[in-house]
């Protein structure tokens, strides 16, 4: 077996782009339209460019790279994922998937080999929602997921707007909806990523090649009370937004169990106002990740939670419910898994089909075409924190699958 993504020009990449952070030494802060953002796609231009691919930054700040086809009026292969990350997050989780599409232009190039349909490589914005919040923007707003009025609502945790964001960039947000690609636009999209979880490194498989990805919600609350001073309002006589969440928050849990024990609910942040240390809390706004394997038990988490908040508001407190996203679950397409499982086996890689727990691009991008998504392993299991990890070898075993399917996709 000859292997063709090269090792050591991976691992440049990945430790190049992990250089892009607003937190160095403490993993990888690179929020969508930042400083670091626009440092990394200035890197990543001259290495698509490097590879044989025309570049172009579409009107939301997806980059682009293309390798033309010998019949270009053909739809063509999409390779790729995201380069935002979480705060402190990792260097691999969505950087993996975009060196993949690279190294794969790269390894076309350097066989010769021109595709029949023309290969993409997409780097996307905003998959992790951590500076405008519900995740996965780019791949939504690819597939007209996002409207206008959505968009312009959009505020970061400093209280800047996104068209403000996107005007910084260069960008125009009346502009966003050029950024759509109508379904069959695009042949397949394939997309590659760490695990981030044990599987693969506890059973000694190289890659796995994804059978569905779970449903998900993401859901924004905000517990309305009354702000009050600490130290003279009686406690018998308060309404404290926090101690209200508090209530709320520690019950998701149990409430999760009872309906399916395979789902989880996740509290990631949350926010008071005023945030006096000597003021009752007035407001606490926070979210609740909702995530299943079917759609309909996270439907009926979701109206388990809302029951709680209504009985929450019964009692006085006011409820607001805001839901950012809404993803059901995603099949992978078995013609391209059978492609990935046929480019694994060529290599004699060890494999096994494994469902994916979080949530990624593909999953949306699945609304326009075919979608196949890679595996490779996590140390540990560990992912967005600085300690993420993937040894450069087993990620150059999923980015030789990624390549062989695309050549076998664009033949």
């Amino acid at each position: 077996m000859v292997m063709h993504a090269r090792e050591t020009r991976i691992r440049e990449m990945i430790e190049a782009l992990a250089a892009f952070t607003a937190s160095p030494g403490k993993g990888t802060t690179r929020l969508t339209y930042s400083a670091q953002h626009r440092a990394a796609l200035d890197y990543l231009v001259g290495r698509m460019q490097a590879a044989g691919l025309s570049t172009r930054i579409d009107s939301v700040g997806n980059l682009i790279g293309r390798l033309e086809g010998s019949e270009p009026s053909l739809p063509p292969v999409l390779v790729g994922s995201h380069i935002d990350s979480v705060p402190n997050g990792g260097a691999f989780d969505g950087p993996a998937g975009v060196v993949a599409g690279i190294e794969t232009a790269f390894c076309l190039q350097e066989q010769g080999h021109r595709p029949r349909r023309s290969v993409e490589v997409i780097v996307m914005i905003e998959e992790e929602g951590a500076r405008f919040g519900g995740g996965l923007l780019g791949s939504r707003i690819l597939t007209g997921q996002v409207d206008g009025d959505a968009l312009a609502g959009m505020v970061d945790g400093k209280g800047v707007a996104l068209d403000e964001a996107m005007s910084g960039f260069g960008l125009a947000l009346e502009n966003a909806p050029d950024a759509v690609i109508p379904e069959g636009g695009i042949h397949a999209f394939l997309e590659l990523h760490i695990e981030q979880g044990p599987v693969l490194e506890q059973t000694g498989d190289a890659v796995g090649v994804v059978t569905s990805i779970v449903a998900l919600s993401q859901l924004e609350v905000t517990i309305t009370g009354t702000a009050g001073h600490a130290g003279t309002t009686p406690m018998a006589g308060r309404r404290d937004a926090l101690v209200a969440a508090a209530g709320v928050i520690a019950e998701l849990p149990d409430l999760c169990s009872k309906i399916d024990p395979r789902a989880v609910i996740t509290v990631g942040q949350i926010e008071i106002q005023p945030g006096g240390a000597n003021v009752i809390p007035e407001a606490a706004t926070f979210s609740v990740d909702l995530r299943a394997d079917r759609a309909a038990t996270v439907a009926g988490l979701k109206t388990a939670v809302r029951e709680r908040l209504a009985a929450l508001e019964a009692s006085g407190f006011g409820v607001t419910v805001s839901e950012l996203l809404s993803v059901p679950e995603t099949p992978m397409s078995e013609d391209i898994r059978s492609a990935m499982i046929a480019a694994a086996e060529d290599c004699a890689f060890a494999w096994r089909p494994m469902p994916s727990g979080a949530g990624h691009d593909a999953m949306v991008l699945s609304r326009i075409a075919p979608v196949g998504l890679v595996f490779v392993p996590s140390r540990n299991g560990v992912s967005h924190t600085p300690e993420e990890w993937t040894d450069y070898d087993q990620l150059a075993r999923g980015v030789e699958v990624i390549f062989r399917t695309t050549r076998a996709l664009t033949a």
